[in-house]
């Protein structure tokens, strides 16, 4: 039976989803005997499961900082156009799986249509969500019928940067599959991560040519006749605080800046960031790794974490500086440093391909931009809207391959 619960003014319904166990070779037993119930969480009561959640990513398949509920409450607070919230899964009183959306128009789409968009937020890089690895198909399944039986909410889930190399992403097919369910997948990509035995000289030697690794070596010590080198990593939290404020200058006085796209372009992502920041590394999950010239950052990487899995979140260089490379001898830094971090499992790019510096890591996850139709049925509306979606998207690539071709030979904008 359901159940309406009201907390600040906010109405959440919470009620029994069905739990289902198709697959006999996944914990069959802890399946059968969940009995999961789905809140519609906002506001206050997001910040509230923070405790639980640091428990969940012990437990979860998949780690994603960006789901983090007290990221997902100051995001609501920066951006209230977006209608931010998310779907909380409990089994036996526990939290069993998180899953931050915004209620909104659906993102690069010129259709007037409104989905629940994950990542909810700007600057976010994954949109998956955090699940109890024993709990993967009773959860997705839970998920899918609070959506489709809600009246208030939109049966289509837009996905972007959702990784499709994990068990949860496996789970979330198989279940839609036996709800005679759509999805459509518009695009995939590979997307670098670090995750690795070796130690740094060991990766360095795989992952970069001999002539790479000297040239950096050159960069390195011409950098460093220009005054006193540094690589420092800055964790303590009021420091990080400070750092970031450098960061936010560091990005703003380079091309990002001039672009207006910079984090402290926009008073929301300034906002939001700031404060993203500051909550993740209250907990010791956010650090700054910079590489300094008497003192003044010339490179700086803001790294966020989730459980063992650490996220190259967001860098900036000095561009003046561009000739000695300092972005790439500080990639070297914290790669070094990552690789000897036991607390560290893997280290997600949050790149949008391998076509940066970050491609010398080895190692490679992939990502899709997705569409899903929650709804227990197959809905030819939907087949129709993702066709129509796919095409738009597939023409303003080719627009932009054009515009790209038409920059290089003319060399005008």
């Amino acid at each position: 039976m359901s159940q309406e619960l009201a907390w600040n003014g906010v109405h959440a319904l919470v009620r029994p989803a069905p739990v289902v166990a198709r697959d006999p070779d996944i914990a069959p037993a802890a399946a059968r005997a969940a009995d999961i119930a789905v809140d519609y969480v906002t506001g206050a009561r997001l910040a509230a499961l923070a405790d639980d959640w640091r428990d969940l990513a012990r437990r979860a398949d998949a780690a994603n900082v960006f789901m983090h509920p007290a990221l997902l409450a100051e995001a609501a607070a920066a951006y209230p156009e977006r209608e931010i919230a998310a779907l909380a899964a409990f089994a036996n009183g526990r939290l069993a799986g998180l899953w931050g959306f915004a209620h909104s128009r659906a993102p690069q789409s010129p259709l007037p249509l409104s989905v629940l968009a994950a990542p909810p937020t700007p600057n976010a890089y994954l949109s998956a969500p955090i699940i109890d690895r024993d709990l993967l198909e009773p959860v997705c399944d839970a998920f899918l019928t609070f959506i489709a039986g809600d009246g208030d909410l939109p049966n289509i889930v837009a996905l972007d940067a959702m990784g499709t190399d994990t068990a949860t992403f496996a789970a979330l097919e198989r279940v839609l599959a036996a709800r005679g369910g759509a999805m459509h997948i518009f695009s995939r990509t590979q997307r670098p991560k670090l995750a690795s035995n070796l130690d740094a000289k060991a990766y360095f030697e795989q992952a970069m040519s001999a002539s790479s690794r000297k040239k950096l070596r050159q960069h390195r010590r011409r950098l460093a006749e220009k005054g006193a080198l540094a690589s420092i990593v800055i964790t303590e939290p009021q420091a990080v605080a400070r750092a970031f404020e450098d960061f936010l200058a560091l990005e703003a006085s380079g091309w990002k800046g001039r672009q207006g796209t910079a984090l402290s372009s926009d008073a929301a992502d300034a906002q939001y960031t700031r404060a993203m920041v500051a909550a993740l590394a209250a907990q010791g999950d956010a650090e700054i790794h910079s590489l300094t010239l008497d003192g003044r950052p010339v490179s700086m990487q803001v790294l966020l974490r989730a459980g063992r899995t650490a996220f190259t979140w967001k860098t900036a260089y000095d561009e003046a500086l561009h000739d000695f490379s300092p972005g790439t001898l500080l990639f070297e830094d914290y790669t070094a440093h990552l690789l000897a971090d036991e607390n560290v499992e893997a280290v997600d790019s949050c790149s949008f391909d391998d076509s940066g510096y970050m491609g010398s890591w080895q190692e490679r996850g992939e990502i899709a931009t997705l569409w899903f139709d929650a709804r227990a049925r197959r809905s030819m509306m939907f087949v129709l809207l993702a066709r129509l979606q796919g095409a738009y998207l597939a023409l303003r690539a080719r627009a932009k391959a054009l515009y790209r071709t038409h920059v290089r030979k003319t060399g005008r904008t």
